[in-house]
Parts: structure tokens; sequence; C-alpha cells
């Protein structure tokens, strides 16, 4: 167990220390709940000693909270190395891929059946919008 990260407020009557914990092999879980029931146990003995290092006239109360940022961190790392596997997938699969169409879908100017016309499917009568005055 490692305490990382301590906040206590302005006028030093309450302080939430964090903490990690870490099982004794990379395989095994850790018990997070002893380290949790540990630090509730130990919470009177840790409280003194705070208030005889930081000689103030009060002694702020502890909480203790889980720090789950390591997990976190690690979750995220899994997620980038799937992300960094699927991504050379993809690139093995584009290596030989060919486009389903033509390469340049877009129609250029001058080019066969484009006669520069607006052909939006309006009669000739029928102008839409185009001739209303606006408000």
């Amino acid at each position: 167990m490692t305490i990382t990260d301590a906040k206590v407020t302005g006028d030093l009557h309450d302080a939430t220390l964090y903490y990690s914990v870490f099982g004794s092999s990379l395989e095994e879980e850790p018990d997070y709940a002893a380290v949790a029931a540990g630090l509730e146990k130990a919470k009177g003995v840790l409280r003194t000693r705070v208030g005889a290092a930081l000689g103030v006239r009060f002694t702020p109360t502890l909480a203790f909270e889980r720090d789950t940022v390591p997990d976190t961190a690690h979750r995220m790392e899994d997620l980038l190395a799937r992300a960094r596997a699927a991504d050379e997938d993809l690139a093995r699969v584009r290596q030989g891929a060919k486009h389903a169409g033509e390469e340049d879908p877009y129609r250029k100017d001058g080019a066969e059946g484009s006669s520069g016309d607006l052909d939006n499917g309006l009669d000739a009568e029928d102008t839409g919008d185009r001739n209303r005055q606006d408000d």
C-alpha cells in the first residue's frame, strides 16, 4: 500500500489521503477490502502521528480513498494497445486494396454528360425561392 496523494481543506480540519494497492506479484489481485479495513483500524494512531508532526491546534480528521488513477492508466494502455493492433491489421488489409469505383468519382467540367446547366429537378416556370423577396 502506498499513499499517493493528500488533500487538506484550507482550515486544516479534514484531510483526504489517496492510496494505491498492489498485489505481492503481478498475477495476484490485491486485497482492497483488507487494506481499507486496516487503514480504518489504524486511523486513530495515524491521526495522532499527523497531529504530532504538524504541531497545529486542531489535528485534521483523516479519510482514506483508494486511488484509481493507476488502474485507469493501465486500462488506457490496454485500450491503446488494442487500437494500435487494429490499425496494424487495417494497414495490412489495405495494402492490396483497390477502389470500388473510379479513382476520381467527381464530375469534371467539359466531361461527357455535363452540359453546365443547373439541373436541380425544377421546371422552367418553377424557380423555387429564387424570385422571392426577402422579408
